[in-house]
């Protein structure tokens, strides 16, 4: 018997969410629409400029973790904070979600992580990431029990970034399958694809991942290829199942011969897409460790998904379990 559905591994982040014009990011050398990593000195000048902000736990499998514990699943996380204020908040917040989190918070120093995400006109979010705490996650960190009694582990690209994450992560490959689990990552971003091409697609065809989540930018990025049918018949060929978001046009999910599409949840009020990705995730394994249909599973990661971007901050604040519920998804 498994003690939790979902184990999340990933850098542990407060986010500070902002709105701005284009201007700002053009005159700020933000890159739109991605994963910035900078520094602690460009993290403090970049906070100094930030308009009225809301501070948010975040980081991309933490909001997987809490949005699998919403759904009513039993979810566990891994991540590094530190001993101050924001590693304090960030741990009772995802506590509070009802996720299991005893990963051994850091000292003062460095100090835990933040990310300053600037969200435009258009709702799209440019995040501005300092790991700080996160950096120091490695395979001290990792608590092998509860990788043996997760059904599966879920670990986000971004945290190839931090070099002692990477010995940690292979560790929990190599727990979850020797007790007959299964490991997920999500690609994460398409600058984190660059990064690590060679580097994910030898986890994927060395077994150590199962299961991927991309978006569509990601899966094309990955195989070097602007053609999405050669990338999905990659995806089938170097994993045993995958899942790519499409934006407002649904998702595709990728199992040998199948491709099985499923179209958006309805949004009224589009607001943020922070989170967006992190949520399809928590939603389509939500039910995958509930033995539902791959179809029901990527209805569920639409489902979630919608209710996120309808919001600001990247973690629900409604119930998905009984929202799915009204719809008949679950």
């Amino acid at each position: 018997m498994s003690q939790y559905d979902v184990l999340t591994v990933g850098n542990a982040i407060v986010d500070i969410i902002s709105r701005c014009d284009d201007r700002f990011l053009i005159e700020n050398a933000i890159t739109k629409g991605a994963m910035n990593l900078i520094d602690a000195e460009r993290a403090e000048r970049l906070y100094a400029m930030m308009g009225p902000a809301v501070e948010a736990s975040g980081g991309s499998a933490g909001n997987t973790a809490a949005g699998v514990a919403n759904f009513g699943g039993r979810a566990a996380y891994f991540g590094k904070v530190a001993s101050d204020q924001l590693g304090e908040i960030f741990t009772h917040d995802i506590r509070a979600q009802g996720v299991h989190f005893q990963t051994k918070p850091g000292d003062t120093r460095p100090p835990t992580a933040r990310s300053m995400i600037f969200v435009t006109e258009d709702s799209e979010r440019s995040m501005n990431t300092y790991l700080g705490a996160c950096v120091e996650f490695g395979p001290d960190d990792v608590e092998a029990e509860v990788v043996a009694q997760s059904k599966v582990t879920y670990f986000e690209g971004y945290l190839w970034d931090p070099p002692r994450a990477k010995q940690a992560i292979l560790d929990c490959a190599a727990i979850a399958h020797e007790h007959g689990r299964e490991v997920s990552m999500t690609l994460s971003d398409s600058f984190c694809v660059m990064r690590y091409r060679d580097e994910f697609l030898d986890l994927m065809r060395s077994g150590k991942v199962d299961i991927v989540f991309a978006n569509q930018q990601e899966a094309l990025a990955l195989y070097e290829t602007d053609d999405f049918a050669t990338a999905l018949d990659n995806l089938s060929r170097d994993c045993k199942l995958a899942a790519v978001t499409l934006g407002d046009q649904g998702a595709i999910v990728v199992k040998d011969d199948q491709r099985i599409k499923v179209p958006a949840s309805n949004v009224t009020n589009l607001l943020d897409t922070t989170g967006a990705g992190d949520l399809f995730a928590a939603g389509f394994l939500y039910g995958y460790t509930a033995g539902r249909t791959l179809e029901e599973c990527a209805h569920l990661g639409c489902y979630a998904a919608g209710v996120v971007i309808q919001q600001i901050g990247p973690r629900p604040m409604s119930s998905l379990s009984k929202g799915a519920a009204s719809l008949g998804l679950i």
